[in-house]
């Protein structure tokens, strides 16, 4: 070997790790957007990992449906939804998604008819109400079930979410179970064709219309019920209990089998103490991270922040009024997340 070539070959032996080290990204912030269900869980969540770990995670609350559509167009690094994905969702994806729950929550029933009414609710009630079909408060199948009540008579105004809604997913597919009617003229999904009712955006917006309207009802999560001082009804679930979207009934719920992918529906649930509009909320991610101009280290950082979803932010749930993921839920969803990859490359290991 000449001297020149020589040369040429110390030069690149060189300048190649720093070219190495020159590409490598360094991951300062997570893009994520969707359900607005648990919003205020990730509100806390994220602020802790940006001080814990340096990484903000910027996260829009734009409902579930929006979620998922930014996950599709590859302008996220995950989605977020109250819904899974059906089997012809999936298909739109180019590459496999894979659902990590985060939590469970409840959807909690909210009417204004005084701070101190408590009112209880039967599926067929519930139904009726949001068929159009019971349209006061006098009604004589609500008066029934509350005969102790002081309710007003007044016209029942029903309100609902406008937009795509993990939580309107949760709630039709709680209605299409107990009601044979709601399920053929009105169905289930994020987005349903409302028989009656106002719409508003978010659970913010339904929580902020019944607020603001005497005699209205609507579906939020159980935190929007707590923070704008609305009252919620106690649902009788499957068993004949009325149960409140309490911390442990929302839990119960989810006392079922679960399959391996984690897309289950735990609404109308078997248990005796199970609230019966319950349902997980997912974090939705591609499992092969190489798309796009994405680099491995900002795949890598996106499985580090779900590993941390998973276990060490659950301990923040229950003062958010949401439940924590049960321990068979926690370990099928890190199974999911350790299954991540960049092309051929298999993302770092758990830590013992």
């Amino acid at each position: 070997m000449n001297e020149k070539n020589l040369f040429t070959l110390c030069l690149i032996l060189i300048l190649f790790p720093a070219s190495i080290a020159f590409c490598q990204e360094n991951v300062t912030e997570l893009i994520g957007a969707g359900a607005s269900f648990p919003y205020p869980l990730y509100s806390k969540w994220f602020d802790v990992y940006a001080k814990t770990e340096g990484i903000k995670v910027n996260y829009q609350s734009i409902g579930s449906g929006g979620g998922i559509q930014q996950l599709l167009n590859k302008t996220v690094d995950f989605g977020a939804s109250d819904a899974f994905l059906s089997e012809e969702e999936k298909k739109k994806f180019e590459g496999e998604t894979i659902h990590i729950p985060t939590a469970l929550g409840g959807v909690a029933i909210i009417y204004n008819l005084g701070e101190n009414l408590k009112l209880k609710m039967t599926p067929d009630i519930l139904a009726d109400i949001f068929l159009g079909k019971i349209k006061n408060w006098q009604d004589e199948r609500i008066k029934k079930e509350n005969p102790e009540a002081q309710i007003p008579k007044m016209p029942i105004i029903v309100a609902h979410r406008s937009d795509g809604s993990g939580t309107t997913f949760i709630f039709t597919d709680y209605l299409c179970k107990v009601s044979a009617e709601w399920k053929e003229k009105v169905g289930q999904g994020k987005s349903v064709k409302w028989p009656t009712g106002i719409g508003g955006k978010g659970n913010e917006g339904v929580a902020g219309s019944v607020k603001q309207l005497p005699g209205s009802i609507g579906y939020v999560e159980v935190i929007y019920a707590e923070n704008n001082n609305l009252p919620y009804a106690l649902l009788k679930n499957k068993a004949g209990n009325f149960t409140a979207p309490a911390i442990k009934s929302i839990s119960e719920a989810a006392n079922i089998a679960l399959p391996e992918d984690l897309r289950v529906s735990i609404t109308d649930t078997e248990s005796p103490e199970g609230y019966p509009i319950s349902g997980f909320t997912w974090l939705l991610v591609y499992k092969n991270q190489k798309y796009g101009n994405r680099s491995l280290e900002r795949a890598e950082a996106l499985q580090k922040l779900l590993s941390w979803c998973i276990k060490d932010a659950q301990k923040y749930n229950e003062t958010l009024l949401y439940a924590p993921l049960p321990k068979a839920a926690q370990e099928r969803a890190m199974k999911l997340v350790l299954s991540m990859k960049y092309g051929d490359i298999k993302l770092k290991e758990e830590k013992k």
